[in-house]
């Protein structure tokens, strides 16, 4: 019998067909919302500078606020999710994040954009972990969910390039607060939209007692992360890598503009197009890997491949000679390293989990990123005083290598020892 893209026979075509209609209405989604809030923050990031005329001290302030808020709720919004609904904290985040999208652009003053933002972070903390459980366990195929996860980031990482464009356009057709505007009100639609057609059929909501149920699930997610060793080493990593990301993120303009990148008004559109050919490149790189992280061999070496490229990536740009040397790193740095070592720690946790705690393990993971921006950009930020954005982004070079480190070091499982994934 001839198999269907799922791999499942032609007799079993009903089935096969709602997977795949499943799977493309979770793309779409996940797409739509990539144009969405990556656009918007394009935008956003010049209006509360040219609009709204904030100092730099305001927006780091609205940084350190939306990190403290956004880390207080994710570990509660997970375990929401795993109780209550998965798809409703996905609606819950949607409704939350259009209304801080729609305030941002009504009210550019310091303390309700600061309030704003907060909302913006707390929003996704309903979403991240909701989503991939919710895939996983509708989709209830879990040898195909690592394929379903990989294009899931190459369609963020695609939509994040169309967005740019288009709300980036929109921006400077009608202007920015109108943009904003309706980008905030685009994403309340798509919220309506999540709400009207995404199933929920293999999810058991606790119905009683719901307080304790919920600290049961938060005591065995937290549990499941520190006994397995596994995850309790992405945990590490996560720390470490989201902390030199987001370092560089903020330091590498600075070096591209110290070797001689374009600056001014040309210098918009040439950090755009350098972003957008990140993101695409990113979209190749998982591509080229996504049927070769299906086991925990084929993940291990991936992610070692993603760290490995980022020290070479970061080692590069801290120490280019000249700006084409520089660019090259850039790109390798946000099309492979980044996208690679984000998208495989998702894979290989969600698989490590089971379906009663698998967004609460998620938001775990989640707060190890904030962590890690908190812990490691500070210390990245402190050395950048005296030795320049070139020794911060060597030393974020570093915190890739000692990740190689963590990840090889990591023990093989004996055989014959049981598996922890669903």
């Amino acid at each position: 019998m001839r198999p269907t893209w799922w791999g499942r026979p032609r007799h079993d075509r009903g089935r096969a067909l709602t997977g795949s209609r499943l799977v493309t209405l979770f793309l779409c989604w996940i797409g739509a919302r990539a144009v969405l809030h990556n656009g918007w923050w394009l935008v956003v990031s010049l209006y509360m500078v040219l609009d709204a005329g904030l100092s730099p001290a305001q927006l780091l302030a609205i940084a350190a606020a939306q990190g403290v808020a956004s880390m207080i709720f994710e570990l509660p919004a997970g375990v929401v999710a795993d109780t209550v609904s998965r798809k409703r904290a996905i609606v819950v985040a949607h409704a939350l994040m259009g209304t801080a999208m729609i305030t941002t652009g009504l009210f550019p003053d310091f303390i309700p954009l600061m309030l704003s933002q907060m909302l913006w972070g707390i929003s996704w903390t309903f979403s991240s972990g909701a989503d991939v459980a919710w895939i996983t366990d509708e989709l209830d195929q879990p040898t195909k969910i690592h394929l379903v996860l990989t294009r899931q980031a190459r369609w963020q990482l695609i939509g994040a390039a169309v967005g740019i464009i288009v709300v980036g356009g929109l921006a400077s057709v009608a202007g920015r607060q109108i943009a904003i505007v309706m980008a905030g009100a685009a994403m309340l639609v798509l919220g309506a939209f999540v709400a009207a057609t995404f199933p929920e059929r293999n999810f058991a909501p606790v119905r009683t007692r719901r307080w304790q149920a919920s600290m049961a699930v938060a005591r065995r997610g937290v549990g499941l992360a520190v006994r397995d060793r596994t995850i309790l080493v992405l945990v590490v990593v996560t720390v470490l890598v989201n902390g030199a990301a987001d370092s560089f993120g903020r330091i590498y303009p600075v070096q591209l503009a110290d070797l001689g990148f374009p600056s001014g008004s040309s210098g918009t559109a040439w950090f755009t197009t350098l972003g957008i050919g990140g993101l695409l490149t990113g979209a190749l790189s998982l591509y080229a890997v996504e049927r070769r992280i299906h086991s925990e061999h084929g993940a291990r070496g991936a992610m070692v491949l993603a760290c490995s490229a980022g020290v070479f990536s970061l080692g590069l740009l801290g120490l280019a000679p000249n700006l084409s040397l520089a660019v090259a790193a850039v790109l390798a740095a946000s099309g492979i390293a980044m996208p690679l070592v984000r998208t495989v720690t998702t894979i290989w946790v969600n698989r490590r989990t089971s379906s009663d705690v698998r967004a609460t393990v998620h938001s775990f993971l989640a707060q190890a990123e904030y962590v890690g921006e908190i812990i490691c950009a500070s210390i990245l930020a402190a050395v950048s005083g005296p030795t320049g954005a070139s020794g911060a982004i060597t030393l974020a070079a570093g915190l890739f290598a000692v990740s190689v480190a963590v990840i090889v070091g990591r023990r093989p499982r004996r055989k014959g020892a049981p598996r922890r994934h669903c």
